[in-house]
């Protein structure tokens, strides 16, 4: 069914679970095993959250991707993944979804901390989260970590993860918590985390963690965010107390039991 059809009509009236027919939702699963794996009524209220997603954000495609109704609604279920248990309110400030075939090209100014010197730099991307703008996708990479759900990938998660940083307005590695976990005990915990992976890096020691975490804090946040849902045992050995925290975030990971 090409774009247009049932989502249409979906952004066109009020959400609610039939919002999305049946068998799309079947297929969406079929496709997607993290949203498979999780229980009935986490399903359920991914399904609800999947809806406002797709009434609410608009998807555009770019040089030459090809979105439709299934393409769309499998991004929603990554991108819903991360709000499970913190809810659609979660996702607000920003409006669109751009997706591109494959990486795409930015170009970003650069302060050199130094000399203070801001250059224009260009980089090669697979997602990006624009403070209070869009979600930047590679479809390439969206459907490679739907092929290889357990592999320690998820773009789709990664970008949501800054998404959830920049709610209090700094993209510092500490999202907005919800009662019941303490700023001060996350802070602590994470930035032991991180100094530890930084020196494991620095030892020539790799790990469960891939090494783009050690960048800076909120890379540590994003790339554990996809280990949480992609490969939660190895980030519960490599780092237990971050583990504990994100579940406390998210929930408990569809693919706990997964080795």
């Amino acid at each position: 069914m090409p774009l247009g059809g049932w989502f249409a009509a979906l952004r066109a009236r009020l959400f609610s679970v039939r919002a999305i027919p049946d068998p799309i939702w079947r297929d969406a699963l079929a496709a997607a095993p993290l949203c498979a794996a999780l229980d009935g009524a986490r399903q359920q209220r991914l399904r609800v959250l999947c809806a406002q997603f797709l009434a609410h954000k608009r998807f555009s495609a770019e040089a030459g991707a090809q979105l439709d109704d299934l393409r769309c609604l499998l991004i929603a279920q990554q991108a819903c993944l991360p709000v499970l248990e913190l809810g659609f309110a979660a996702l607000h400030g920003w409006r669109e979804v751009i997706v591109y075939p494959g990486e795409f090209r930015v170009r970003h100014p650069r302060q050199d901390r130094s000399t203070g010197v801001i250059t224009e730099q260009d980089e090669t991307l697979i997602g990006e989260a624009w403070a209070r703008g869009p979600v930047v996708l590679s479809w390439a990479s969206v459907s490679h970590d739907l092929a290889h759900p357990h592999d320690g990938f998820n773009v789709v998660v990664h970008e949501i993860a800054h998404k959830l940083d920049q709610l209090d307005g700094a993209m510092d590695g500490v999202p907005a918590l919800p009662p019941g976990l303490s700023r001060h005990v996350w802070l602590d915990v994470f930035q032991r985390a991180f100094d530890h992976l930084q020196r494991q890096l620095d030892n020539g020691q790799h790990g469960a963690i891939d090494a783009y975490a050690a960048t800076n804090p909120e890379e540590y946040f994003a790339v554990t965010s996809e280990l949480h849902f992609s490969r939660p045992v190895q980030l519960a050995q490599a780092a237990p107390e971050v583990a504990r925290l994100l579940t406390g975030l998210y929930g408990a990971p569809p693919a706990a039991l997964v080795p």
